[in-house]
């Protein structure tokens, strides 16, 4: 006894709804993926090529009324902008903030800034830098 084949001819009446839905599928996700790895790369070279001005608090030494802390800044030659420090007491609240501007042709500063304080600051904290 043999059993009966529940499968049609090949190529004898086209396609099957599976496989034309399994091509639009596979065309959807290529063109998603595509458009995902263009926008992924665009902010990545705007992360790094937009990026001109780094910084780092090397250290800081705190008084009642404000704190003296040696700033590293890293910026492209010819570049300006600022820095944002801020310093809190030690129960958390904010107790100074402000901007430095940094400016010129060198591409190293290495400064000591003082932030004046309201009360008696425990940290430096740099917040971030911008040109401008």
């Amino acid at each position: 006894m043999s059993t009966a084949s529940t499968r049609l001819p090949e190529g004898r009446y086209g396609r099957s709804s599976d496989e034309r839905a399994d091509r639009r599928l596979k065309a959807a996700a290529a063109v998603f993926g595509a458009a995902l790895l263009a926008l992924v790369g665009y902010f990545a070279y705007h992360y790094v090529a937009e990026t001109q001005i780094s910084a780092q608090v090397v250290a800081f030494q705190a008084s009642d009324d404000a704190v003296r802390v040696h700033l590293e800044v890293h910026k492209d030659s010819g570049a300006s902008g600022y820095c944002t420090l801020r310093s809190q007491s030690a129960d958390g609240a904010e107790v100074g903030r402000a901007d430095f501007r940094f400016t010129g042709p060198a591409t190293r500063i290495d400064k000591v800034v003082t932030l004046r304080t309201t009360a008696r600051g425990t940290t430096a904290e740099l917040l971030g830098c911008h040109t401008g």
